[in-house]
């Protein structure tokens, strides 16, 4: 159920409106220097409690202009008009705010599908230039958090990995740099597997034949996918990607097909320790035997094994 706000004929306040729909953080954080860059009165809205169940993890973000524009989600989508309306509010009175919703919350007439609850931070910015820092951090691939301050009602930048939460009196939401897949093998499944990736939201590199990255290109935030037919062209890249921060490293071929990639990169000298690193044959479920199919399981396996580190 989507909650919808008409316009306050009292207070003239705009009607709010989805400025476009995503839940990239990226694109959120864009959207809010852009706003404050252009003149526009803007919030930054955070999940900062759960209780009980919930659509959205904590640190989830939306941003609200004072002419009703908003974009990004804090729940599934069913109270995020709510939420702008109140922010509005706020920006009307250049306040930072706390907004419960669902359980515990004083919105009798907002439920939350989940049956939970949760607490929002609504904080006014005051300028673009932390929010600009941030999102450079994260261009250069580094991890990067912004400390929100209740009390000084204050964001500040955070450097470091630390996961999303309350630390002390202040929460920090933490970034991480958008993932990157780096593909390389035959034509067919390459072009496959990138128009998966990229409608996946991940950052997509193609290497040409001979092209091989270094280490540093190979951060934590990457993941590797080597879609050849020849295990003896592979063994340049593996030699790098498995001394990599890499987060997933995958290859083509049956499982016969990987003993015989391991055996050769032992002949290489390779690390024993670190062939266990390789995941093949690639992909999320076996015997994918068209480009399509294998481009599903290959990203689908890449988010997985993302998402799993996320929990750990």
């Amino acid at each position: 159920m989507t909650i919808r706000i008409a316009a306050d004929p009292e207070t003239n306040a705009p009607e709010p409106r989805a400025a476009f729909l995503s839940d990239d953080a990226i694109e959120i954080l864009s959207f809010a220097a852009r706003s404050l860059e252009e003149g526009q009165s803007t919030a930054l809205i955070t999940l900062v409690e759960i209780r009980g169940g919930a659509a959205r993890a904590l640190g989830a973000q939306m941003v609200v202009r004072s002419d009703g524009l908003y974009c990004g989600f804090v729940s599934g989508g069913c109270t995020e008009a709510a939420v702008a309306t109140e922010t509005i509010t706020a920006l009307g009175k250049g306040l930072d705010r706390t907004l419960r919703l669902g359980e515990g919350s004083p919105f009798f007439d907002i439920v939350l599908p989940c049956g939970g609850g949760i607490t929002l931070a609504i904080h006014v910015l005051a300028d673009a230039a932390v929010l600009r820092q941030a999102l450079s951090t994260l261009q250069r691939r580094s991890p990067v958090g912004l400390r929100y301050h209740p009390g000084k009602r204050a964001l500040s930048l955070q450097h470091g990995s630390e996961a999303s939460g309350w630390y002390g009196e202040s929460f920090v939401r933490a970034y991480r740099p958008r993932p990157r897949v780096i593909l390389a093998g035959t034509p067919l499944e390459i072009d496959a597997v990138a128009r998966v990736a990229v409608a996946a939201g991940y950052e997509t590199v193609v290497l040409e034949r001979g092209q091989v990255p270094s280490p540093d290109e190979l951060d934590g935030d990457t993941a590797v996918a080597l879609l050849f037919h020849d295990v003896a062209r592979e063994l340049p890249l593996l030699d790098v990607a498995l001394t990599s921060n890499a987060f997933y490293i995958g290859a083509l071929g049956s499982r016969r097909t990987h003993a015989k990639r391991c055996q050769l990169l032992r002949d290489c000298g390779g690390d024993e320790r670190l062939l266990s690193r390789i995941k093949a044959p690639i992909g999320l479920f076996d015997k994918a035997r068209d480009a399509r199919s294998l481009a599903v399981s290959v990203v689908a396996d890449i988010a997985h094994v993302r998402l799993r580190l996320d929990w750990m």
